[in-house]
């Protein structure tokens, strides 16, 4: 159940995120709330995974995956680069939060 809370948290906060940048283009109260609806179901959901994991493992997984998240969507929804360190990076947060769960 905790992983899957975490789940939620991430994909809350990509939505969260995506608001964000919509809010900052057009201030409307439909922006607002996938703004601040989105990451405050992210807080809710990380939260409740704390009584499943450990907070160190659900906290990291969560801001890596929202992390990779961000940056993905940015990659093939805005425009932002695609170059090679990027990549790397990216795939060193990837491999990161997957070592964190196999330990």
């Amino acid at each position: 159940m905790g992983w899957f809370y975490v789940v939620l948290a991430a994909v809350n906060e990509l939505i969260g995120v995506w608001g964000l940048n919509r809010f900052s283009e057009k201030r409307n109260i439909a922006n607002a709330s996938l703004y601040v609806g989105g990451l405050g179901l992210s807080f809710a959901f990380i939260y409740a995974s704390f009584d499943y994991l450990p907070t160190s493992i659900a906290y990291a997984t969560w801001t890596g995956v929202g992390t990779g998240g961000v940056v993905l969507m940015n990659m093939l929804f805005f425009g932002e680069s695609k170059n090679v360190f990027r990549l790397v990076s990216l795939l060193a947060i990837i491999v990161g939060v997957t070592g964190l769960k196999v330990v």
